[in-house]
């Protein structure tokens, strides 16, 4: 299980990734694709093609983690191919739904108070 503050800066890929990618290619995809720096601490899912596995990467002050989680079975339920783009930037409590298996294709967020920005 994942334990992820909540102001993290997750980016979850819109296109299935093959699963065969480890460390050296997914960062390479972060800097390609999402034009991110993988060093910066966010942390990047990616889905297989299958949707039965997911691998989740950041960078953790001295090297990287990689993390896969693998379904015996059932697929992931990820918000993916919106054609908005290569990514998407979710919450961490959207990421943990995800990975405990719930679709969030027709869950409807509520409206919170935020706090406004000063005007001058």
């Amino acid at each position: 299980m994942l334990t992820l503050p909540p102001g993290m800066r997750i980016y979850l890929a819109t296109a299935r990734v093959d699963g065969r990618k480890g460390i050296d290619g997914l960062a390479a995809m972060v800097r390609s694709h999402f034009g991110r720096d993988p060093l910066q601490g966010d942390l990047f899912a990616f889905f297989s093609r299958r949707a039965d596995r997911v691998r989740v990467l950041y960078w953790d002050r001295d090297g990287y983690v990689l993390t896969m989680k693998r379904l015996e079975k059932g697929t992931f339920r990820a918000p993916l191919c919106d054609g908005a783009g290569t990514h998407r930037v979710i919450e961490a409590a959207e990421l943990l739904l995800i990975l405990e298996g719930i679709d969030l294709r027709d869950a409807k967020r509520r409206s919170r108070w935020s706090p406004q920005s000063p005007t001058r």
